[in-house]
């Protein structure tokens, strides 16, 4: 598996206390989470490997200020394919017992249920509705969380001006 970390420019090649790593990263769906995407004409993925296969110097991934727009263009990609890939939009409603309801936009118009788990009458109307949420598949959600991290991690290295660097876990 890839990690990918930031570290200012000036403590490059030595231990340091001050890096910058993806929140809420699952390392293990990285490569789902870069399919349809590039850096710099090549998937990141293959370009993170052969970054880890040059054994001078510091692994860099992205260094500013030549690879910035390139990896914030990524960073923007990643963005896209993540809200692509959210699902339908749905209204939700919880019924006292705690169960919830989300139910397709699409599909959406005021009716009368019955709570699976109590048995209580639910008003699915709009009005009463606690918000809009996405439905989306478990895996494709944990995917779509993974690339927003990465996302926020690129922007926030390349804002700080710091290089990205890559390393085997």
């Amino acid at each position: 598996m890839i990690r990918f970390f930031a570290a200012p420019q000036w403590e490059l090649g030595k231990p340091s206390a001050e890096t910058l790593e993806p929140v809420n990263f699952e390392a293990e769906l990285i490569a789902e989470a870069f399919k349809r995407s590039e850096y710099r004409g090549e998937r990141p993925l293959d370009k993170a490997k052969k970054v880890l296969e040059n054994p001078k110097g510091p692994p860099i991934f992205a260094q500013p200020p030549n690879d910035l727009p390139a990896l914030l263009r990524l960073a923007d990609q990643l963005t896209t394919l993540a809200r692509q890939d959210a699902g339908e939009r749905a209204r939700v409603w919880r019924c006292e017992c705690g169960t919830r309801y989300a139910v397709p936009v699409a599909l959406l118009r005021p009716v009368s249920i019955k709570c699976e788990r109590c048995g209580r009458t639910l008003e699915l109307d709009v009005t009463a509705s606690l918000g809009d949420d996405q439905l989306v598949e478990p895996f494709q959600g944990r995917v779509n969380a993974t690339r927003k991290s990465l996302s926020d991690f690129f922007r926030e290295a390349m804002a700080r001006g710091w290089p990205v660097l890559v390393s085997a876990t």
